[in-house]
């Protein structure tokens, strides 16, 4: 098969998509740095560039994040190189492959939350080459984590309080807040 692979800018400057006319992985994973793509083949080759500072993978996709002071321009055409041979080579994402468990737990507020954490927000979120998972629900304060392009964009926070945080509180009463966990 022939692979393409092409680029899609995120609302994050310092990340951008690769997007692949192939599935790469069920759900998503994030490698935050380069010791937690230990286990990972295609983000340990990428994390070898000097430029790469993240890497996270979705669907058919990976978003990499580059280090300050390097530029797109200079850099995209060798990463969207490297993604194509990658794929093309099948290069596992993960040493063994991790389904991806839906199954909500919890009580009826919070399966509800993840519920549509997972139904609404994530694909959304996905599409700017992120993730987003769910961690908690205490005393009226969603807890969630940001991943991939998402974790340290500037407009996260602005997606967070006024998209997120919105639809929970219109759709779960008990929802007060959603406040997002550091990596």
């Amino acid at each position: 098969m022939n692979y393409n692979v092409y680029t899609e800018s995120t609302p994050n400057p310092a990340t951008m998509k690769f997007i692949v006319n192939k599935l790469l992985i069920n759900g998503s994973v994030d490698y935050p740095t380069k010791e937690s793509a230990e286990k990972a083949p295609f983000a340990k080759e990428l994390f070898k560039f000097s430029f790469v500072n993240g890497v996270f993978f979705a669907s058919n996709f990976v978003t990499v994040t580059k280090t300050e002071g390097t530029e797109w321009n200079d850099i995209e055409a060798i990463i969207k190189e490297f993604v194509k041979g990658a794929v093309e080579s099948e290069l596992k994402v993960q040493a063994e492959e991790q389904a991806e468990d839906v199954a909500f737990e919890g009580t009826d507020a919070e399966v509800k939350i993840q519920q549509i954490l997972h139904d609404y927000v994530r694909p959304a979120v996905e599409q700017d080459g992120g993730a987003i998972a769910y961690k908690s629900f205490t005393e009226g304060v969603v807890t969630v984590e940001l991943r991939g392009s998402c974790s340290g964009c500037p407009s996260s926070t602005i997606t967070l309080k006024s998209g997120i945080e919105n639809l929970l509180k219109r759709m779960v009463p008990e929802v007060q807040e959603v406040v997002s966990e550091a990596m």
